[in-house]
C-alpha cells in the first residue's frame, strides 16, 4: 500500500537569558555539574517562583516573527509526571492558555512555498539532565540545567516529508538566532527538536498513530531518524500490525528507532493552573513597542539581498543563512561595492575555512574591512584572482594584512609591457608550432601560450595583460 507521511513537529528552543526562568540562577551551558542551583531549581520546599521579564519578552518577539496572536492574559500549569531528573515532581508549563497561538511561518520547499502552521508557542522550564556513566550501574543526575527557560514552539500536523520537516527547522532556528533569543546550538541542546510522524494511506482524511522522536541533535540525524520510522511504520502496516502511540529514541550507531517510553496524553500530566505563579498579564501597548524592535528577518533580507545587490536566489539564500554571515557581507560591500565578486569570495573561500574551524562569520579573523582590502588588490591589478584565493587560508590563519602579506612573500603582480614582453618573447620561440597554428587560425592554442606565459612568470604575470601583449605579438 501506498501511504502519506505525516508530521508535526515540537521545537524546545532555550531563550538566550542570563538566569533561570523562575529564579536567579546562571545559564551557562557547561559550568560543573550542580553548581547553577538554588531553592527554587532544586525544588525544596518553601521556595517560590518568580517570573523572568526577559523571557517573556523574547518569547513575545519570537511570536510577533512567528505570525502568532500575542495572548494578552496567559497563566502558568504544572505539568505532573515523575522523572529523576525533575525534582518538584511536575514542571512549569502552560497548557491552556499559551503566550503565543495561531501563527505560521513559511519555509522553501524545492522551488515552491509552503505555509507550516504555528499551534501555539509556550514557556516553560526545561528538566534537568540524567548523566549514565559507561561502565556502571548507576546514574547521576546535573539539575544546572533544571529551570531554564524553553519556548516550546508546536506546529499543525502540517509537514509530509523529512525534507520539508528539515526545510522548516532550518527556518525556525535561523528565525530565532536573528531575533536573537536562541543561540540553535543543537549539540549543547538549545535547539531541541522532536517529530511526530505517523503514516495513513493516500486519501484517507483521518490521521495515523503518531510516533514521537526524541535524542536527536542535528538536522542529519532528525532526517535519517524520520526515514527509518516511515519505513518501520510502512512495514508494520503492511503486514497488518497497528503502531503504537510511544515516544522513540533515535540510536545512532544502529542507525534505527527504538522504544523509550508509550506516549502520554494530556490528561495523563494532570495539569492545573501553578497556584504560586500569577496569571501573566500583558500590556497590548508593551507588544507594540517590542514588534518595532523586530529586526530585518531572513525572508526579508533575503528578498533585499536579490533586488538591492542583484544577486542570484540561491546566493541570497546562503549569506542570509545566519545574520553574522549576512552582516559580514553587507560590511564588505560597503567598502568594496562589487555585490557578486564578494558574494563568491564570501560563498566559496571564507565560508569553507568559517566550516573548518568551526567559527561564526563574525568571529572570523579575516575580517570584512581585510576581505575588502584582499579584493582591491585584486581589482588593482596588484595580485591576480588566483593568488587571492591561493594565500586566503594563510590571512585566515595568521590574521596578517592582506597587504603587507603580499609585499613579504613577493606576491605582486607582473603587469609592466616591458617584463612581460620579454617573457613572451622567450615562450613564443619556445613554441614555434603552436605560433603557426594560431597563425593558421587556430585561434585556440591562444590558452596553452598564456600558460606558458604564466608558468614562466611564476604565476606573477597579469593575464589581461598577457592576454592582450600576446594577441598584438602574434598579429604582428
Amino acid at each position: 500500500m501506498t501511504y502519506e507521511v505525516v508530521v508535526g513537529v515540537e521545537v524546545h528552543a532555550q531563550l538566550r537569558t542570563r538566569s533561570k526562568m523562575f529564579c536567579g540562577c546562571g545559564t551557562t551551558f557547561g559550568a560543573a555539574p550542580n553548581t547553577l542551583v538554588c531553592p527554587v531549581c532544586l525544588g525544596l520546599p518553601g521556595s517560590l517562583p518568580v517570573v523572568n521579564r526577559t523571557a517573556v519578552e523574547m518569547a513575545i518577539r519570537a511570536g510577533l516573527a512567528l505570525n502568532c496572536t500575542i495572548e494578552t492574559a496567559s497563566r502558568f500549569a504544572r505539568k505532573n509526571y515523575f522523572y529523576p531528573d525533575l525534582p518538584k515532581g511536575y514542571q512549569i508549563s502552560q497548557y491552556e492558555s499559551p503566550i503565543c497561538a495561531n501563527g505560521w511561518l513559511d519555509i522553501q520547499t524545492g522551488t515552491a512555498t509552503k505555509r507550516v502552521r504555528i499551534r501555539r508557542a509556550h514557556l516553560e522550564e526545561d528538566a534537568g539532565k540524567n548523566v549514565h556513566e559507561t561502565g556502571t550501574v548507576s546514574s547521576r543526575i546535573d539539575l544546572n540545567r533544571a529551570g531554564t527557560p524553553l519556548l516550546e514552539i508546536v506546529t499543525e500536523p502540517d509537514l509530509r516529508s523529512p525534507d520539508e520537516v528539515v526545510a522548516y527547522l532550518k527556518a525556525l532556528r535561523d528565525l530565532l538566532v536573528y531575533l536573537e533569543v536562541c543561540d540553535g546550538n543543537m549539540e549543547e541542546g538549545s535547539f531541541r527538536c522532536e517529530p511526530n510522524l505517523s503514516l495513513r494511506p493516500v486519501g484517507q482524511a483521518a490521521y495515523g498513530t503518531k510516533v514521537e522522536l526524541k535524542n536527536i541533535n542535528s538536522f542529519k540525524f532528525a532526517k535519517d531518524a524520520m526515514e527509518y520510522e516511515i519505513k518501520r511504520q510502512a512495514k508494520v502496516l503492511d503486514e497488518g500490525g497497528t503502531i503504537q502511540q510511544e515516544t522513540r529514541l533515535w540510536d545512532l550507531e544502529r542507525g534505527q528507532t527504538a522504544v523509550m517510553r508509550s506516549k502520554e496524553e494530556a490528561h495523563d500530566y494532570r495539569y492545573f493552573p501553578d497556584p504560586d505563579l500569577l496569571p501573566l498579564t500583558i500590556d497590548p501597548a508593551w507588544i507594540e513597542a517590542l514588534r518595532a524592535t523586530l529586526p530585518e528577518l531572513p525572508e526579508a533580507k533575503q528578498m533585499r539581498f536579490v533586488s538591492d545587490y542583484g544577486l542570484p536566489e540561491y546566493d541570497a539564500q546562503v549569506l542570509t543563512g545566519s545574520k553574522a554571515l549576512a552582516d559580514y557581507f553587507e560590511a564588505c560591500v560597503r567598502l568594496f561595492p562589487q555585490s557578486k565578486t564578494v558574494s563568491n569570495f564570501v560563498m566559496g573561500e571564507l565560508l569553507r575555512e568559517l566550516n573548518q574551524s568551526g567559527l561564526s562569520a563574525d568571529r572570523s579573523p579575516v575580517t570584512p574591512d581585510r576581505l575588502a582590502a584582499l579584493l582591491q588588490l585584486v581589482e588593482r591589478g596588484t595580485i591576480s584572482l588566483k593568488v587571492a584565493r591561493d594565500i586566503f587560508p594563510d590571512l585566515y590563519r595568521s590574521g596578517a594584512s592582506p597587504e603587507r602579506f603580499v609585499q613579504e612573500k613577493g606576491l605582486m603582480q607582473v603587469s609592466d609591457e616591458g617584463a612581460l614582453g620579454l617573457i613572451i618573447d622567450e615562450v613564443l620561440v619556445k613554441n614555434p608550432a603552436q605560433v603557426g597554428q594560431y597563425k593558421s587560425g587556430k585561434t585556440q592554442v591562444l590558452g596553452f601560450l598564456v600558460g606558458q606565459v604564466m608558468k614562466a612568470s611564476g604565476g606573477k604575470a597579469n593575464p589581461g595583460k598577457v592576454n592582450e601583449l600576446l594577441r598584438e605579438k602574434l598579429a604582428g
